[in-house]
């Protein structure tokens, strides 16, 4: 897996967090309105709702222009909507091929012991797509810089995060991989409980219920391809099981923490992904040495290495695409594509590889995707 899926995850959970989607006021003209390349984003609540309370000016054309609501603005463009739908395709099946382009790629004997490396590439990847959108000619965002001394622990982490789930995607099948992942919900609601104080709905609560049971279902009854015919199934093993979840408690400790360093320093994800990205790579360089066995460049399948570039043109392109998502989707077209898209890895993962799925890791499969929708919809309903 990389950094994009995992960065993807963290804004799933942070808008099932906001528990009431913005709103925009009606259409009202006014002469002292006032242009801002500031979004709702990266604005504090008092600057959000002043300009929440502050009109668009267009001058004689009131009531005649086509207006699409979005997350924070009202605009004129009539083929906003189209956009916005376009750029959630394009995050959804790049978001789905870079996890089986990945686990292709630890499959191979050539480069299962080349993770670290791997992870290194797509942070450079990341940081390389951050800075070209963030040239004034682009300006999708602000870049603002973060102390390095202080971003370290943060890149720290992110790097273990990122690691780990690529050797979880390396040793299991990836039904299992994705359906631990859902996990990383009730982690984060623990961590946050224990350490911060902070409490969920109790009918939420109890919505994660048949979401760990049915991820132990899948721990116990998920099985991976038979190499060969009459060979017996085998069962995910007990160092897949460990590393999947010590994979999720490190995702939720990571999670938490990027909250905390987004108001503690004020900056949006993407501002703190900027200052990450490129510190994280470095510090997997140091790693590599020690870790990784790269392998017979003679020897490694040409196939292999282009699938390594496709894997970083998907990264860059989910990059882009949260750009769209996160400015013109509200919380809930957000939180509904993310769980689009785990279907559509868990679906597509069941029925290919000539894998056998048991009528009980089935039903975990179901209860754990229910369980995640059921959840999303209470904290929706929630007052801020």
């Amino acid at each position: 897996m990389d950094v994009l899926n995992s960065e993807a995850e963290k804004i799933t959970l942070m808008s099932e967090e906001k528990s009431n989607t913005l709103e925009v006021e009606p259409f009202r003209p006014r002469s002292d309105s006032r242009s801002s390349e500031r979004t709702l984003f990266n604005m504090s609540d008092a600057d959000a709702d002043e300009k929440r309370s502050t009109d668009i000016e267009k001058e004689g054309v009131e009531g005649k222009l086509p207006t699409v609501v979005t997350k924070d603005h009202v605009t004129t463009d009539p083929l906003a909507r189209a956009k916005l739908l376009m750029w959630m395709a394009v995050n959804t099946v790049a978001t789905v091929l870079i996890v089986f382009c990945n686990k292709a790629i630890f499959s191979d004997k050539s480069f299962k012991q080349c993770q670290a490396a791997f992870a290194a590439f797509h942070f450079f990847i990341t940081a390389a797509t951050l800075y070209v959108v963030s040239r004034p000619s682009l300006a999708m965002f602000d870049p603002k810089r973060i102390p390095i001394m202080n971003m370290l622990p943060l890149a720290i982490a992110m790097a273990m995060n990122i690691v780990g789930m690529n050797l979880t995607l390396q040793v299991c099948t990836i039904t299992f991989y994705q359906i631990t992942r859902v996990l990383l919900t009730p982690t984060v609601a623990v961590i946050n409980f224990f350490f911060y104080k902070k409490s969920i709905p109790r009918l939420a609560a109890y919505a994660l219920i048949p979401m760990c049971f049915g991820v132990g279902l899948i721990s116990y009854y998920d099985t991976p391809a038979a190499a060969l015919p009459g060979v017996p199934e085998k069962h995910v093993g007990a160092l897949a099981i460990l590393l999947a979840f010590g994979s999720v408690a490190i995702s939720g400790v990571y999670t938490v923490w990027v909250g905390t360093y987004q108001r503690k320093y004020e900056v949006n994800g993407f501002q703190l992904l900027f200052n990450q990205a490129p510190l994280g790579g470095v510090i997997l360089l140091y790693v590599v040495p020690w870790t990784d066995r790269f392998p017979n460049l003679a020897e490694a399948p040409t196939n292999k290495w282009l699938m390594i570039l496709f894997s970083g043109f998907l990264a860059a392109m989910i990059n882009l695409s949260q750009f769209f998502i996160i400015g013109g989707a509200g919380a809930v077209e957000s939180t509904v594509v993310g769980h689009l898209k785990t279907c559509l890895i868990v679906v597509f993962s069941a029925f290919t590889g000539g894998r056998i799925i048991t009528d009980k890791a089935a039903l975990g499969i179901i209860l754990a995707l229910i369980s995640i929708f059921l959840y999303s919809a209470i904290m929706m309903r929630q007052p801020k």
